[in-house]
């Protein structure tokens, strides 16, 4: 009774447990007498049971596993984790804050002369002088001094002098090697610059942390403040503000005004990058961004009215003035090797941004050995000198004042950069027109467009593979077919050439035909090319005017780029350091020679076609017909930029790759660009300076005195001026052509092959009608003898393209 009355009171409060013994159950639903409800009941509960049961049966490893992770990670053992971690790390800190104490400032302690030497050793120049004069807070003016508080740190007056959370990302970016990333305090970055080092490790972030705390309890904000600005780099070998005062305006730090004060503190974010001087467009942008967000940040802090700031105007920083010992070539040799090293820095770990990279380059102890090669160094000033600026003459005429003359030298099976040329002085001309990158280089990026045919298989609208013997119709300002955006670029001179093969295209440089090829490959395709290559076309719209080569680049960009097609398509890029040695840094640089970006047959067929540009082309007079020539086979390609605001000549030999490049920029501030046109007097005609005058005569003097070796083109390809004779196509006596007259935009490029046999015979003359100017390239084809120099070597024969 006892077990039936229990059973009874859980079923009545709604339990739904199993009875003890099944069989007893079972065997009292089914006796005589049972109560009327137990069939009911019973029956109901067994069953309940038994499903409960093969549940549990089916889920007891799920159970099992979940019992286990519920019993591990309960509320209170993960809360109990937490706390403990959280008290090991401050009981960490708390040990660390009483370890450290603020050492002595070792800035000046540490400041020594950085070597820099030629690749065999001997001394080019030493620097490092330390350019720092420290002034007292007192003396900046109070407006100024908040320029820098505005840029850096506006809570810098109410702040413990850390910013944690910024400090914390910064931790875990050096752990999981992303590199650094703002947040840094004006204290922080004061112990940093003052008592620390610029390397990237943990270490030395939590040094700073635990320093700064003490710092900012045991000094005042303005002693921390005046430190931060007396000990900041500035740029332009400048450290703290008077020293940067003088460097960029002329004046003491007392006299500074409050918008100059904006662009020192503006400054501190890159200073190479934002030296008005020697910063690019965007690098201009970038600063005048900035130096508006300071002054902004001002009148939100109510330290500058709103209509003063609304009247001010950006200052632009005076023309900076070097030491003498940076005269010459030697000031541009040394700031190109700073700036390698300092990317080298920053790629490595060693530094966390270019800004700490410059100040622990500029702390010295580095001796840098270059690659340049004194030999191949003085033949090239000699060459620019001889070829070009001792033609010069401001005072006859204005436009000489404005021609600039930059190149640079490249040993193709090593990157090494063994000669270049950055202006006439860099005491006259700060900026290397060696690395800039504001002017177009012109038809030398047509190669570009060629070896990305080639690499790609690539074929004209027609459906023919593009090579050295495709014809494409040479018609100036012919709409290019396929194309979204409409294109109809004209020839030099608009010069009609009709059906001609891409060899000949080439040699006389048709704008054309290389503006529809640009369009059969796909301009996307072209400029991953271009950059894979050495060019820096990250941002460009892929459109066919960029067929032209109306991008920036560099001649040290633009040797790097063929000598990769001298290198038969494995990548060059190329290094003016040799090799680094520091007392407190190992530092293993970047092998200048990279992967295969293009394959080997598209880099030698494009070597080929540009022979012809040099046998029978626009470089012709200029290098094939050079009389200190010794048999040299040569590879390059000539420039004129639109309104002649820049020329070029890039080329090769098996051993040799220099690009040499003038450039119009006006003698007067700000510099803007002008034209060539009329430089030197000496040029007849319209007066242009094409790529195959002044800078294919540059080259050729430097090229051929340096380069006595006499080698050919190791070449895998069957296409080409360098492989079998070229096919000199003329344009045919009935083509007429004037602007009005365009042919229809339908109208894809023929792509049947040459009716034309090679041959050694001259073709027909043109009628005078037809004749180009006296620039345009010959249709002669190269003669088997080296020819006299006509009366005038400095007018060539032959343009090119824009």
């Amino acid at each position: 009774m006892g077990r039936a009355d229990d059973r009874r009171a859980r079923q009545r409060s709604g339990r739904r447990a199993a009875p003890r013994n099944r069989s007893a159950q079972e065997s009292a639903a089914t006796a005589p007498g049972a109560p009327s409800s137990a069939p009911a009941t019973a029956p109901a509960a067994g069953g309940r049971a038994a499903a409960r049961r093969a549940a549990q049966q089916r889920g007891r490893g799920g159970t099992k596993d979940k019992g286990l992770i519920r019993r591990m990670f309960t509320w209170k053992k993960v809360l109990g984790t937490f706390l403990g971690v959280c008290l090991l790390g401050i009981g960490a800190f708390v040990l660390m804050y009483m370890m450290i104490d603020i050492p002595k400032g070792n800035a000046d302690a540490l400041k020594q002369s950085n070597v820099y030497k030629y690749s065999d050793g001997s001394i080019l120049t030493r620097d490092g002088d330390l350019n720092r004069e420290n002034v007292d807070l007192a003396q900046i003016p109070k407006p100024v001094r908040r320029t820098f508080v505005a840029a850096e740190n506006k809570t810098f007056y109410q702040d413990a002098g850390v910013d944690l959370k910024g400090t914390a990302r910064g931790i875990l970016n050096t752990v999981a090697g992303k590199g650094a990333q703002g947040g840094s305090t004006i204290t922080q970055q004061y112990v940093k610059n003052y008592y620390l080092t610029q390397e990237q490790t943990v270490t030395r972030k939590l040094k700073e942390l635990v320093i700064s705390l003490k710092l900012d309890r045991e000094k005042s904000k303005d002693y921390i403040l005046a430190g931060y600005i007396n000990t900041s780099y500035y740029g332009r070998g400048a450290y703290g503000i008077q020293a940067a005062a003088q460097a960029y305006y002329r004046v003491d730090a007392s006299k500074l005004t409050v918008q100059q004060g904006a662009y020192l503190a503006a400054l501190l974010q890159a200073p190479s990058q934002y030296d008005w001087a020697a910063a690019s467009d965007t690098g201009k942008r970038l600063v005048q961004a900035r130096w508006n967000y300071v002054l902004d940040n001002m009148v939100e802090e109510g330290w500058l009215d709103k209509t003063k700031r609304e009247a001010m105007t950006f200052p632009v920083p005076k023309e900076p003035k070097e030491a003498p010992g940076k005269a010459g070539q030697v000031g541009y040799l040394v700031n190109a090797a700073k700036a390698e090293l300092e990317r080298q820095l920053v790629k490595q770990g060693r530094a966390d941004s270019l800004e700490d990279a410059e100040d622990l380059v500029g702390r010295g102890g580095w001796t840098i050995t270059l690659n340049i090669e004194k030999k191949k160094q003085k033949a090239l000033e000699a060459s620019v000198k001889e070829q070009l600026t001792g033609k010069l003459d401001p005072k006859k005429r204005s436009v000489d004042g404005d021609v600039q003359a930059g190149a640079a030298s490249v040993d193709p099976k090593t990157g090494a950069v063994v000669a270049m040329y950055g202006g006439v002085d860099y005491l006259k001309h700060y900026t290397n027109n060696a690395t800039r990158t504001d002017y177009q280089p012109a038809s030398t990026f047509k190669p570009v467009i060629l070896a990305a045919a080639l690499d790609k298989g690539a074929q004209t609208q027609g459906g023919k593979p593009i090579t050295a013997d495709t014809i494409y119709d040479g018609t100036s300002k012919r709409p290019v077919v396929g194309s979204d955006i409409g294109f109809a670029p004209e020839n030099e001179d608009d010069a009609d050439y009709g059906d001609i093969t891409v060899q000949t295209a080439m040699n006389k440089s048709v704008n054309s035909v290389f503006a529809q090829m640009g369009v059969d490959v796909g301009m996307d395709h072209v400029l991953k090319v271009a950059n894979d290559l050495g060019m820096d076309t990250e941002g460009l719209k892929a459109v066919p005017a960029q067929t032209l080569g109306t991008m920036g680049a560099s001649p040290l960009q633009m040797a790097g780029v063929y000598a990769t097609l001298d290198n038969h398509g494995r990548k060059v890029t190329p290094a003016l350091i040799k090799s680094v040695q520091n007392s407190t840094q190992t530092l293993e640089l970047t092998d200048p020679i990279g992967g295969q970006v293009v394959s080997r047959e598209a880099a030698d067929t494009v070597t080929s076609v540009l022979t012809g540009v040099v046998d029978d082309g626009t470089a012709r007079t200029s290098v094939r017909d050079n009389p200190d020539r010794r048999g040299q086979k040569v590879a390059g390609k000539t420039g004129t930029s639109d309104n002649n605001k820049s020329a070029w000549f890039t080329g090769y030999t098996p051993d040799l790759v220099t690009s040499v490049g003038l450039f119009g920029e006006s003698a007067k501030p700000p510099h803007p660009q002008v034209t060539l046109t009329g430089a030197t007097g000496q040029i007849p005609g319209k007066g242009r300076i094409n790529g195959g005058g002044y800078p294919a005569q540059i080259w050729a003097a430097y090229t051929f005195g340096v380069s006595t070796k006499v080698s050919r083109f190791d070449l895998e390809t069957d296409q080409g001026a360098a492989v079998r004779p070229t096919v000199t196509a003329a344009p045919s006596p009935t083509v007429t052509h004037t602007p009005t007259q365009e042919p229809p935009t339908t109208q894809a490029p023929t792509t049947k092959a040459p009716s034309q046999t090679p041959t050694t015979q001259a073709p027909p003359s043109r009628t005078p009608s037809q004749t180009p100017t006296t620039e345009e390239p010959t249709t002669e084809p190269p003669t088997s003898e080296i020819s006299t120099p006509p009366a005038n070597p400095l007018d060539p024969r032959f343009g090119e393209q824009q």
